[in-house]
């Protein structure tokens, strides 16, 4: 077991680490705050793991939701699913959400938490390494719009996190891939060390051995802890933590949400943000050619789609939610492990970036 704390005063909680701990409802069943459960989940993930969850909560009153899997149903539409079971369960404001799935049910059901009867508990337990890595620390949740991905949502923190090593035994390879990029992140915006580690280990990763991964989950969420502890509304420094993002989204909306994982979407970006910082003359060529290297080993792609061009990309990263009065900002390296947020990049600069990267003018 290894867990640590995101200290938030009192919302502060824990994150649990550890193979197994699904099926050990007396660690977290305390965080549960009355008698009233709602599952939120998929229809990919609940066949393997609801039961085992509905097994700890046999003295609670469960409801369950079954979402369609999938970044395409990340919707305002597809979320009335979960306030119309909870209506019409009569749940009141003691019930605790929980979310059992990876990054797209963890952010709806936290944006469901947040707003029905104006805010009640919830509990993450991602199924996805990119979702134990990322999106179920640190409060944020939402939906995405045609013309934006995550733009309708709320920072809404939950009780607790639960990362059952386990469930990574069922993801398919190209879901691990898409987690790694949020893993290799930390390394290159905020830990250098890490950075290293991965470098000798990303063979054992990619092979899922335990207790690589066990350690790699940890230093990633410690990371991220440190960081939201600092800024939890990403006022500042939080922002670091969107590393090749914007470029990012503006390809996930370009192509359709869900035919680009997020996680492969932000690997090309990132590979578009070192070559960007490179450009700049902020970091040195070597280093970014050792971030690209290690996106490449591990199954990721560090190219944008071939079918977009120049004024698609800018328009789509004009509406990213890190744009401040009019400006656009990015999160670049200027070192190994240090990463600034900026709107000193020229839209030329980009634009020649995005060029030498093929995408057609």
């Amino acid at each position: 077991m290894k867990n640590l704390e995101l200290d938030l005063g009192e919302r502060s909680y824990p994150i649990f680490i550890a193979p197994g701990i699904l099926a050990d409802g007396a660690l977290w069943l305390k965080y549960i705050a009355g008698s009233q459960v709602c599952i939120v989940s998929n229809d990919t993930i609940a066949p393997l793991y609801l039961a085992d969850l509905k097994a700890q909560l046999s003295e609670k009153n469960v409801c369950e939701v079954i979402l369609p899997d999938g970044e395409a149903h990340k919707t305002l539409a597809v979320l009335e699913q979960v306030f119309d079971t909870l209506l019409a369960n009569n749940h009141n404001r003691s019930t605790t959400l929980i979310a059992l799935g990876g990054g797209v049910v963890g952010d709806m059901c936290g944006f469901a938490a947040a707003c029905y009867q104006r805010g009640v508990q919830f509990i993450q337990i991602p199924t996805s390494l990119l979702a134990m890595v990322d999106s179920s620390v640190g409060g944020k949740t939402g939906v995405n719009h045609p013309l934006g991905k995550n733009m309708i949502g709320a920072f809404h923190q939950p009780n607790c996190v639960l990362a059952d090593l386990n469930v990574l035994k069922t993801l398919s390879d190209r879901e691990f891939s898409a987690g790694m990029a949020e893993v290799i992140k930390y390394g290159l915006i905020c830990d250098a060390e890490f950075f290293g580690w991965l470098e000798q280990n990303i063979a054992g990763l990619m092979a899922r051995d335990a207790e690589l991964l066990s350690e790699a989950v940890y230093r990633c969420c410690e990371n991220k802890a440190t960081v939201v502890a600092e800024d939890e509304r990403e006022g500042g420094r939080r922002a670091i933590l969107n590393l090749g993002h914007t470029f990012g989204h503006a390809i996930e909306t370009a192509e359709g949400y869900g035919n680009w994982l997020h996680g492969e979407a932000v690997a090309a970006g990132t590979a578009l943000a070192l070559a960007l910082s490179v450009k700049l003359a902020w970091l040195a060529p070597d280093v970014a050619a050792r971030g690209v290297a290690l996106l490449e080993q591990a199954g990721l792609p560090v190219e944008p789609p071939s079918n977009m061009n120049v004024d698609q990309f800018l328009q789509l990263m004009g509406r990213d939610k890190k744009v401040v009065d009019g400006r656009l900002r990015l999160v670049l390296l200027v070192g190994l492990g240090e990463a600034v947020v900026t709107s000193e990049a020229s839209i030329e600069i980009i634009t020649e970036v995005l060029l030498a990267a093929g995408v057609s003018a």
